[in-house]
């Protein structure tokens, strides 16, 4: 049963995680234990009335970037990039599903047996009727990462904001897990991450979402219950906006 929220400030957003996200406590591959957390995390998400979308990397199956760097052809190794998100999406979809939770997979790159082909309009009733989406394949063209991806996908489906789920609690002066004295940002604007340098997206997915004054979410993806107390209007993570 769908539950209504009448406190809530998001009614309907996009959550990008990263593929390294799913490895749990592994070296690579997917954790099932971490996937049925976030399965549940989403869920309880669901249950308030969130319309949820979701983009995923590929980090921990293949990373085109790493393997252009050892002398593999880029384009070739983004793809194959693209086609490690399909299988976290897989996995994730499986995960939601055994939850009660109806999920479609679309992906950029058509692989129909598997996956519907990205469509906006279809993409968009299937949020209006309460299924999660999981985005698939990147944007379906080399050379852009899958924050590009979230970003794009989060714009095209009039998404509220974007929640970038990661194992740091939000924005820091320098990374808090090298620097002991890093300090956190509550919230921070786009120009000043920018002058700052500081490291949310890469720079196309961000200059695209400061272009369309979509805000950004940074926050911990692996402590319970943050994603639900974020879209009902806790403070939680760093926000960035306008």
């Amino acid at each position: 049963m769908i539950l209504t929220h009448y406190n809530m400030k998001y009614k309907r957003i996009l959550l990008k995680l990263s593929g390294e996200a799913l490895m749990g406590n592994k070296t690579h591959g997917i954790d099932s234990d971490r996937l049925k957390e976030y399965a549940l995390e989403i869920k309880q998400t669901i249950e308030l009335g969130v319309e949820v979308a979701i983009v995923i990397g590929g980090g921990n199956i293949f990373r085109g970037l790493s393997a252009a760097a050892s002398g593999m052809d880029r384009v070739q190794g983004d793809y194959m990039g693209m086609l490690a998100t399909v299988i976290n999406g897989m996995a994730l979809q499986g995960a939601l599903e055994d939850e009660g939770i109806d999920t479609r997979l679309q992906t950029a790159i058509h692989m129909n047996q598997i996956a519907e082909p990205f469509i906006k309009r279809k993409a968009t009733r299937h949020l209006e009727k309460g299924r999660v989406v999981i985005f698939g394949a990147g944007t379906g063209n080399p050379y852009f990462t899958t924050d590009t991806a979230a970003t794009l996908r989060a714009i095209e489906i009039d998404a509220d904001v974007i929640l970038k789920g990661t194992r740091v609690d939000g924005i820091y002066t320098s990374d808090p897990e090298k620097d002991s004295t890093a300090t956190k940002y509550n919230s921070i604007s786009f120009d000043e991450v920018m002058s700052k340098n500081l490291k949310v997206m890469d720079k196309t997915a961000f200059a695209l979402s400061q272009e369309n004054k979509l805000p950004i979410i940074v926050f911990d993806m692996n402590k319970k219950d943050n994603l639900k107390k974020l879209v009902s209007g806790e403070k939680i993570g760093t926000l960035v906006t306008i």
